[in-house]
């Protein structure tokens, strides 16, 4: 007889652990209280707390792509236009839920904590990769361009998630992204 539970069930149980108590409470006995099983099915099928870690995060990074795709119906030329476009794309709550979990990785990188410190700048460098592929240019200049849209949008993400989403719409609006 087969595992009770597939891989794709025991990382959906890790997401919701992420999102509903923060990454920084991700663990093999958390995933698996939350699915009623043991340590030993979350570990069989994410073996290290940096598999956890990746798998999690990828899901993230795959939530926010779908959250921000459908905004993009042509290249945006730049940094600014591309900003624009996705920080009207995440208005919604289901963004606002998606990006605390993001922003909590950000800061668990930033305070050196592992896995974080190593799985977080790989996540980092896909996004960009990804936000590289809406825009037009030259390869170098797609991934430049990409850059600054990504440090745009998440310095006003700090801000929606720390001082309110008025401060947050204020500083779109100071910085061009948002309508007066």
């Amino acid at each position: 007889m087969g595992p009770k539970h597939s891989r794709q069930e025991v990382l959906a149980g890790a997401v919701a652990v992420a999102f509903g108590e923060g990454l920084s409470a991700l663990s093999f006995g958390r995933v698996a209280a939350q699915l009623g099983i043991s340590d030993r099915m979350v570990v069989y099928y994410l073996p290290t707390k940096q598999d956890l870690v990746t798998a999690v995060l990828g899901e993230v990074g795959t939530q926010l792509q779908a959250v921000l795709a459908p905004a993009f119906t042509a290249p945006a030329a730049d940094h600014r236009s591309l900003a624009r476009t996705a920080w009207r794309a995440l208005d919604g709550p289901e963004a606002d839920a998606t990006f605390a979990v993001f922003l909590e990785a950000l800061g668990l990188a930033a305070a050196r904590r592992e896995p974080y410190r190593s799985v977080v700048p790989v996540l980092l460098d896909a996004w960009i990769a990804w936000a590289a592929t809406l825009l037009t240019g030259t390869p170098a200049r797609r991934r430049a361009e990409a850059s600054a849209a990504i440090a745009l949008l998440d310095g006003l993400l700090v801000v929606r998630h720390v001082a309110g989403r008025d401060a947050a719409d204020r500083a779109a609006r100071q910085l061009g992204l948002a309508g007066r």
